[in-house]
């Protein structure tokens, strides 16, 4: 009897995934077999850990989570073009021929959430990206190809804003300010946080200025990590604001397509996650 196909997502930290839950709950859609666990690994050894998960563990998949998004990119043999746009990567896969293949389903998977699950309209809004790091670059390109009209990069290194701003490449679009103007520079009725604060339980110290009036908040982080913005969002009064709960299983959904050529219906998969634990 041959052994489940092996799975992970690497990350750190890691704990607070739920990675493994999604992919199990959507295997049981299409009866299949597989093992998928998280592993903790430090950036000084990721490389190693994913040599030996893929090489030395037969492992055929793996998402990619903070930290790493930058590393996996770097580690590929070969990229898609969503991951070459974005120059970081989220899923890892082993080719037949032994080679790792990059992907980056990130922005995909964001896109769908605001627009299909809660109705969102992307077209002609004025956005705000925090943060310029792997998770940033990920998602900014699909958020303009979506229509949003206007794309304003804030990064605590001013250097890294302006090198995803000349990456995308069009400046009468996007355009990056300094962190310490945030109070400002006029409010917004998109905001992307995508910066690593809430992981690390670092404030982000944002004045309430930045949301206007329809303003849409999103975190890409869910769960614990995107309470503080969340809640900074409602005393704003933004018009909706959301964790990126529902990104999460977009993005998994794109790799376990990906990986065993099969789509699972993310919604259920969603609504189990968002009940409450005992």
């Amino acid at each position: 009897m041959s052994q489940p196909s092996r799975y992970a997502v690497f990350g750190h930290p890691i704990g607070h995934t739920q990675s493994p839950r999604i992919h199990q709950l959507f295997a049981a859609q299409f009866d299949i077999a597989l093992t998928y666990e998280a592993i903790d690994a430090a950036p000084e050894a990721f490389a190693e850990a994913v040599q030996r998960f893929f090489v030395a563990g037969n492992g055929h998949g793996a998402n990619v989570t903070l930290p790493h998004k930058g590393a996996a990119f770097a580690l590929a043999d070969e990229r898609s073009e969503a991951a070459m746009r974005a120059g970081s990567a989220n899923v890892l896969t082993r080719l037949a021929d032994g080679r790792l293949a990059a992907h980056n389903t990130d922005g995909a998977g964001l896109v769908r959430d605001l627009t299909e699950r809660h109705g969102a309209d992307l077209r002609d809004r004025d956005m705000l990206l925090l943060g310029a790091g792997g998770a940033a670059r990920g998602v900014a390109w699909s958020l303009l190809d979506a229509g949003v009209a206007s794309l304003t990069i804030v990064n605590r290194t001013a250097a890294t804003a302006d090198a995803l701003a000349d990456a995308i490449g069009e400046p009468a679009r996007v355009r990056t300010r300094y962190w310490q103007d945030l109070a400002d520079i006029g409010s917004f009725d998109l905001i992307i946080n995508a910066t690593s604060a809430g992981v690390l339980h670092q404030s982000l110290g944002l004045p309430f200025s930045l949301v206007g009036t329809r303003a849409v908040c999103y975190d890409l982080a869910y769960g614990a990590a995107a309470v503080p913005f969340l809640a900074w969002a409602q005393a704003a009064d933004a018009h909706r604001s959301f964790d990126g709960l529902g990104m999460l299983v977009e993005t998994a959904a794109d790799a376990f397509e990906l990986w065993h050529g099969q789509r699972p219906d993310t919604e259920p998969v969603y609504q189990v996650l968002r009940q409450p634990t005992v």
